[in-house]
């Protein structure tokens, strides 16, 4: 199973009031563990960036400057993510500017939604977590995940801390990742590598199928409760 874990960083909030993309990182998931393949790229938005905005990302207009237009680096992008899952935190935001984007192209490239799924980890947080703040910076104290490397929101390194989050928010991986303190606290993260030989799946012979079969056929019939 192959998915793209996604961040983007914009010139201010809504696409619709001409705002656009300015970064896009991406880190490849195989099989839920990290390949090392990457798609990373600053992008000029041929606009100015909101002062809001450069407060939260620290990407300026001048840095932008000399940097490709989206047209030029879209062919890419696109081939990068295609018949992927993306895994997105709030996935309607980054989802909608890239849609708005491809749509300036004049229709070259289709919505996402055509040839990528896509998985939003913040609904996947507020589900298993309701009540409770989710944003990537919550999740990562409540996951023990070190971010102090993270001074200010990128769209690469956010990618990163969002694969490490994706794995533990949806389990299966979690015994094998963490560290535990004395009190049973998260105290680190370790990511299984990328050169691991995949787990071999061992399925049942006919035998066993038929056995399994007689035994919930048996199960169906036994309605006696047996008092503990």
């Amino acid at each position: 199973m192959r998915q793209v874990v996604l961040d983007t960083e914009t010139t201010g909030i809504n696409p619709l009031s001409g705002h656009r993309i300015i970064e896009i990182g991406c880190v490849e998931l195989v099989d839920r563990k990290l390949t090392g393949k990457h798609y990373h790229e600053y992008i000029n938005p041929r606009r100015l960036v909101e002062e809001e905005a450069i407060g939260v990302h620290g990407i300026t207009n001048e840095f932008l400057i000399d940097k490709p237009i989206f047209e030029s680096v879209a062919q890419e992008f696109y081939e990068f993510i295609k018949g992927s899952e993306l895994v997105i935190h709030n996935a309607a935001f980054d989802v909608g500017f890239i849609n708005h984007e491809f749509s300036l192209m004049g229709g070259l490239i289709k919505p996402v939604e055509e040839y990528c799924g896509v998985l939003d980890t913040l609904a996947m947080a507020r589900k298993k977590h309701p009540g409770q703040k989710n944003n990537l910076n919550a999740l990562c104290s409540r996951y023990g995940i070190d971010t102090s490397h993270r001074t200010l929101h990128g769209a690469l390194l956010d990618a990163e801390i969002l694969a490490d989050v994706y794995l533990l928010l949806s389990g299966g991986q979690s015994a094998l990742l963490l560290d535990k303190d004395d009190e049973g606290s998260v105290s680190s993260i370790q990511r299984i590598s990328s050169d691991r030989q995949a787990l071999s799946v061992i399925k049942a012979n006919d035998i066993e199928l038929e056995a399994h079969s007689k035994y919930m056929a048996n199960l169906g019939k036994n309605t006696e409760l047996v008092p503990w």
